[in-house]
């Protein structure tokens, strides 16, 4: 389910290897085509990179769903679909094309609900992305805590992948999820949580600790 090969995770290898030969039919029309693909070819190897993580945490501590920057720390409800209808801590992270695009869950738990909502493809670095950009929400219980993580598609992302599925229980850190190039990572946890990270922050996914309790 969360399988990698050589560090690329496997939806990259598709990428490569269509890249791959339109640069060989490029050889036979120019050499700039040529180079142009194979740049491609290499650039979604990269895209795709699929790093090992680990970081060790208190129980308490929330980690990075996203590799990242900041770009809202404050308080908001869920997407209307996850029908969670109190405000909760809400802290976002954009994905530029140049940051590692595998996403981790914050904490140990159960993934109760996966809902996937279609949307429109505003740059994920809008606050408005949130509300009306295409998604994927996870609720994750631990507990008394309900954490919930929404991968959003952004301005040139055309694809949210899921690693998991419900009822599934996750560790600290494990990956759940993708999003195709460039995108936005909303977390969501109880008010009861201190927010430890600042605006504008570079944020690692399942490395940094963006909240405690």
């Amino acid at each position: 389910m969360n399988k990698k090969y050589f560090g690329i995770h496997r939806e990259g290898w598709k990428f490569f290897i269509f890249f791959s030969l339109l640069s060989l039919f490029g050889l036979l029309l120019s050499s700039f085509l040529f180079l142009f693909f194979l740049f491609l070819s290499f650039f979604t190897l990269w895209f795709f990179r699929d790093p090992d993580r680990h970081f060790d945490s208190r129980e308490n501590q929330l980690l990075s769903a996203a590799d990242g920057k900041i770009v809202f720390i404050g308080e908001a409800r869920p997407p209307e679909e996850t029908d969670i209808p109190y405000t909760m801590k809400k802290v976002s992270i954009f994905m530029n094309v140049l940051n590692v695009h595998i996403n981790r869950s914050p904490l140990e738990g159960n993934i109760e609900k996966i809902i996937y909502k279609n949307g429109k493809f505003f740059n994920a670095s809008l606050d408005k992305a949130s509300e009306y950009n295409e998604r994927n929400s996870f609720i994750i219980s631990a507990g008394e805590d309900k954490i919930v993580v929404v991968q959003i598609a952004g301005l040139i992302a055309r694809r949210i992948l899921s690693f998991i599925s419900e009822g599934c229980n996750i560790d600290k850190g494990d990956r759940i999820g993708l999003i195709r190039f460039g995108s936005r990572v909303d977390i969501y946890f109880p008010p009861s949580y201190k927010i430890k990270v600042n605006q504008d922050d570079i944020v690692i996914a399942g490395e940094t600790i963006i909240a405690e309790r």
